[in-house]
């Protein structure tokens, strides 16, 4: 926390500028909150912030406007300085009223939110049943979460095209060209926002709508979706780390800013727990999820998020031929479920022992949506039997949802008749995880936690705190450092 609160990055600085109206790229596609960024930091360097430099230029009448100066900066034809006395006042001034401007469109969405759940409603029942979209193209992934609404999902989770996390910008418009995913996007986010409202007030329920806010660009994409009322948003404070090499500073600056952004829009964040358990065996690393759960939470809080948007992760992954394995399955939901009562936990389904047998992964969802009824889980994700096989078809996931609502429907109430005894197999295997949990974290209190990530303790993966992608856009804060995003953030403030 010492970090996240001393360091700044350059999507930080970034997503202030978005906050305060600049949108838009040049015939590349570069955005130019890049171009602005990346010419301070050149002409002053980012570790007072890009604020007074900024909001300087303009009050001294560089340019007319944020476009304006963002596009006579990347073509080198305008001189930015770090103003002091007056003229830092005066920048600051003019940059927190700009700011301001972007937090009250925040708390707007969220307000629309609120009224159109009263209006609507939510679902009758949970879990919440979530259920992917994303065929690289966005005008086909409307249609399709559609009829995932109409199907019985109440979430709609839009991926990222494969690779974007690595992306050091956003992309701009409405896109047509992903990889195992659709790339997020403002005016994606805006599209599929409509699309879900549309067709929630043909069903008379609120559609969620959930994105990634992780990788290289997290503040500026937590912005967007809080500009764009997004519902859900997927933010782990080390998955980024853990399974795309980025810079663990940088995420845990990063991570911080987009949480604050969370946490003033309403969104209900997803962690990322269930990925350690497709890189390390799930019942020997079952104590790294609860630890990883156990650490997500104390950031969340720490940036402000309250108990009900805690989507904490954990996974359905335990090997079938395992004996016991669905007993297994069993003690960790509960374990997890017990520890954090109050949030909204995200229970993902099997992946790593899927097959192309697609009977047996149509029994494991089965199993899976089982454990979930029984252990009273909040927002259920929807397995595929084709998961090893395709990206699946509209059929697949028709299936899919047919397997839930039967599971749901004859024994979803099921977690207020399902009490192990204590010293049966499920309570103790419960106990053991969470004793070897906490036998975790008195080691990383020794270590330090940027050394336990350094030494795999997660996921098995080795991410040392001084390499990774992204270390370059990491600036220590000098005296003097002004945001007013953060400021106002912090303050619970709109202007």
């Amino acid at each position: 926390m010492k970090l996240a609160r001393t360091h700044t990055t350059v999507s930080v600085e970034r997503a202030l500028l978005r906050m305060a109206g600049l949108t838009g790229a040049d015939a590349e596609r570069i955005p130019w909150v890049n171009h602005l960024v990346d010419a301070v930091r050149d002409q002053v360097g980012i570790e007072h912030g890009v604020a007074l430099p900024v909001w300087d230029a303009l009050v001294r009448g560089e340019a007319p406007d944020l476009l304006t100066l963002a596009q006579l900066s990347a073509s080198g034809s305008v001189t930015l300085r770090l103003p002091e006395g007056r003229d830092a006042t005066r920048a600051a001034a003019a940059a927190r009223r700009a700011a301001g401007a972007g937090v009250r469109t925040i708390d707007r969405r969220r307000a629309e939110r609120d009224r159109l759940v009263k209006r609507l409603g939510d679902p009758p029942r949970r879990p919440w049943i979530y259920l992917i979209v994303a065929t690289g193209d966005i005008y086909e992934d409307i249609p399709q979460a559609k009829a995932a609404a109409r199907g019985g999902a109440d979430v709609i989770a839009v991926i990222r095209s494969t690779g974007q996390s690595l992306l050091d910008y956003v992309p701009e418009g409405a896109t047509r060209e992903g990889y195992a995913g659709t790339y997020a996007t403002q005016e994606n986010f805006r599209l599929m926002r409509a699309a879900l409202d549309e067709v929630g007030k043909e069903l008379g329920r609120y559609i969620r709508l959930t994105n990634y806010a992780s990788g290289l660009c997290m503040p500026e994409i937590a912005t967007l979706a809080g500009l764009e009322r997004l519902d859900m948003m997927l933010n782990d404070s080390m998955y980024g780390i853990l399974f795309r090499d980025i810079n663990p500073v940088r995420t845990f600056v990063d991570q911080r800013f987009s949480r604050q952004v969370h946490a003033r829009a309403g969104i209900i964040i997803n962690t990322g727990e269930d990925n350690y358990l497709t890189t390390a065996d799930a019942v020997e690393a079952a104590h790294t999820v609860t630890v990883s759960q156990l650490m997500n939470e104390f950031f969340a809080k720490e940036a402000g998020l309250a108990n009900w948007q805690l989507g904490l992760g954990h996974a359905f992954e335990i090997n079938p031929d395992l004996p016991d394995s669905f007993r297994l399955e069993l003690a960790h939901a509960l374990l997890a479920r017990e520890l954090f009562p109050d949030a909204p936990l995200k229970w993902m389904p099997p992946t790593k022992h899927m097959t192309g047998d697609v009977f047996r992964g149509y029994l494991l969802d089965g199993f899976f949506n089982l454990a979930g009824a029984l252990t009273g889980q909040s927002i259920l994700l929807v397995g595929m039997m084709t998961e090893a096989v395709v990206t699946p078809f509209l059929s697949d996931r028709d299936l899919a949802l047919q397997n839930v609502r039967y599971v749901m429907d004859a024994a979803g109430g099921l977690c207020e008749d399902f009490h192990p005894p204590r010293d049966g197999f499920i309570q103790t295997r419960a106990r053991q995880v969470l004793a070897e949990a906490i036998d975790l974290l008195d080691r990383i209190v020794d270590d330090g936690m940027l050394n336990a990530i350094g030494d795999g303790t997660f996921g098995l993966m080795k991410r040392p705190a001084d390499a990774g992608k992204g270390l370059a856009g990491v600036a220590k804060r000098a005296p003097g450092y002004v945001n007013p995003a953060i400021d106002l953030l912090e303050e619970g403030a709109t202007r």
